[in-house]
């Protein structure tokens, strides 16, 4: 009644030494490392999905030029579209002194991939701040989508000035940019998500600015299984990201 037992467990040691060959560790290259990807979720588990990027400049006498956009979609939503809302506030009149400060370099900035953040400063009395937010909630219900601004077709750019500076946004197929140019050479500030990268870029050549880069993500999951019409339908908004370039 013993033998069965005796060769299983012959057989058992036979094969540990092909077992531990078949799972031994291999290193893989630095080509394979870089084609791995963490960042995708099962697209129909996204309830909504939403970005809002402000930039704002407010010089030395206290007035602010700006621009917030904001883009939300959800499962009625295919199409992903970018609203802009200019932030213009006026300042108390006082003369701004032409800034003196000068950086160099920095021409990689550009070129960068992956999530960018700077600050260089050659002024006195400054305040620069970058962040980004990525806030993602599961089982909650999507948000009222609050579509406000001047719509940012895909190709165009929209521009504003006043007396702090001149600002740009743009939507390419490289994606978004948003970028300010101070007067009296008080320095510019960038902010831009794209495919293959976020970068939040402020340089200050001037003094007494205060410079701000904030962006917000922002998921709703849900919980439960997707439908396939769900599905199909979040497929769809994905395509429409792709093709604003992200």
């Amino acid at each position: 009644m013993k033998t069965p037992i005796w060769l299983a467990a012959v057989c058992l040691a036979a094969s540990l030494p092909t077992q531990a060959q078949i799972f031994k560790p291999i290193e893989l290259s630095d080509q394979e490392l870089a084609s791995l990807r963490g960042r995708y979720v099962m697209p129909g588990r996204i309830v909504s999905f939403g970005i809002v990027m402000t930039s704002t400049w407010q010089n030395a006498n206290g007035q602010v030029i700006g621009a917030t956009s904001s883009m939300q979609i959800q499962q009625t939503t295919i199409q992903p579209q970018f609203y802009v809302s200019m932030i213009d506030e006026t300042g108390n009149g006082s003369t701004v002194t032409q800034g003196t400060g000068t950086v160099s370099g920095g021409n990689g900035l550009n070129t960068t991939q992956g999530v960018t953040q700077v600050v260089r400063a050659a002024g006195d009395n400054n305040s620069a701040y970058n962040n980004v937010n990525l806030n993602v909630q599961k089982g909650g219900q999507a948000p009222q989508m609050n579509n406000q601004g001047q719509v940012l077709a895909a190709g165009s750019t929209l521009t504003h000035a006043n007396g702090a500076g001149a600002l740009s946004i743009s939507s390419t197929g490289a994606g978004v940019q948003l970028n300010i140019v101070a007067n009296n050479n008080q320095g510019s500030i960038a902010q831009r998500l794209a495919q293959g990268g976020l970068m939040q870029n402020a340089t200050l050549l001037g003094g007494g600015n205060q410079v701000n880069n904030l962006m917000s993500i922002n998921v709703v999951l849900r919980d439960n299984l997707p439908s396939t019409s769900s599905l199909n339908g979040n497929l769809d908004q994905l395509k429409g990201l792709r093709a604003l370039g992200f």
